[in-house]
């Protein structure tokens, strides 16, 4: 409660500790995407063996972050380039620029890039620099990748109960679940491995993963990702909104917005779209496909158990013919089309 009250009268001036929390992002050997948040928070810490009191209190600790705003950050890619750029009004920053220097040249073979951040604002002599600098990530993929996968994260790859009443399973397991009970639809992980290893099977195609949930949650399913053995990508998620926002709406979804700057970024890679059946994803993926179609290769719909939810989006499939677009009840289902289109081995 102190701590609430403090950030009304001032805290900003008197920062606890600092710590700054690169997301995965992605940009090519000219242009990177990168962003962050800057917050005076502690570092969240998710164990695998922790109990259901530690996980209700590092929800809380998600939801409860104490942003910096108007604050410097520095971006170095040592030997390469620095970049500076001030956090908005939550906390956020963004580093989208065209580069002249060719930053692929220090990308390892799967193409990631490592950078470091470095806190340039006013501090306290009683302010905490969690680190000396941060360490982010970026990916450029490979010249030689066939295509990029774009998925949804949210009933996709891992069961949320979107659909149901009152949406309490939603909150259940998204904020009262630890990251590593969490259990991923069955076959996910496999399939996704076979697409990101593609119709060589010793490819590196680009993944990407996209969520409407908001940036709180993203060490949460970064880590529910890795330890389910997802292919490493880029997790783009969305800012909280709340009514007290008076930042300018953004005009598109955030998913098709995303999804838009993807592709413009790599022009000339194709892509399959993964998502499900239970909110929108079907209309902003056949929205998508019609804008760019030569770019999709095929659109996988996860079947999702709610009769409303599935007849619209049946109507929405009906009218549809630009792209190959299949409804799945099973990730073996998507495995035989993409084998049968020659996307994996």
């Amino acid at each position: 409660m102190f701590k609430r009250l403090k950030k009304f009268i001032g805290r900003y001036r008197n920062l606890e500790q600092v710590l700054l929390i690169p997301y995965r992002s992605y940009g090519t050997y000219s242009r990177l995407y990168v962003f962050g948040r800057a917050l005076d928070n502690e570092p969240l810490k998710i164990v695998q063996d922790q109990s259901f009191w530690k996980t209700t209190k590092n929800t809380w600790k998600q939801f409860d972050s104490f942003e910096i705003p108007d604050a410097e950050i520095e971006l170095v890619i040592p030997g390469k380039i620095k970049l500076s750029h001030k956090t908005n009004g939550e906390g956020y920053f963004l580093f989208d620029k065209t580069l002249e220097e060719n930053v692929a040249e220090n990308a390892d073979e799967e193409g990631w890039i490592d950078y470091q951040l470095h806190y340039k604002g006013e501090v306290s002599p009683k302010t905490k620099m969690l680190e000396d600098y941060f360490e982010g990530e970026f990916l450029v993929p490979p010249a030689d990748a066939e295509y990029g996968v774009i998925s949804d994260i949210d009933d996709t790859i891992l069961h949320t109960g979107v659909t149901s009443f009152l949406k309490w399973r939603l909150l259940k397991n998204s904020l009262l679940t630890n990251a590593y009970s969490r259990i991923p639809l069955k076959g996910a992980p496999e399939l996704y491995q076979k697409l990101h290893h593609g119709k060589s099977g010793k490819n590196q195609n680009p993944m990407f993963y996209l969520s409407n949930s908001p940036w709180n949650m993203y060490e949460y399913l970064k880590l529910f990702l890795d330890h389910n053995e997802f292919p490493k990508g880029p997790i783009l998620l969305r800012n909280f909104r709340t009514p007290f926002d008076r930042t300018t709406k953004p005009e598109k979804p955030h998913k098709q917005k995303e999804i838009a700057n993807i592709l413009k970024t790599y022009p000339d890679l194709k892509f399959i779209l993964i998502g499900d059946s239970g909110e929108h994803d079907a209309s902003i993926y056949t929205e998508i496909a019609a804008q760019y179609s030569d770019r999709i290769l095929a659109i996988y719909l996860r079947s999702v158990k709610h009769k409303r939810q599935m007849e619209r989006v049946q109507s929405v499939i009906d009218k549809f013919d630009s792209t190959p677009l299949l409804m799945v009840h099973t990730s073996e289902e998507a495995v035989e089309h993409a084998r049968e289109n020659g996307f994996i081995k």
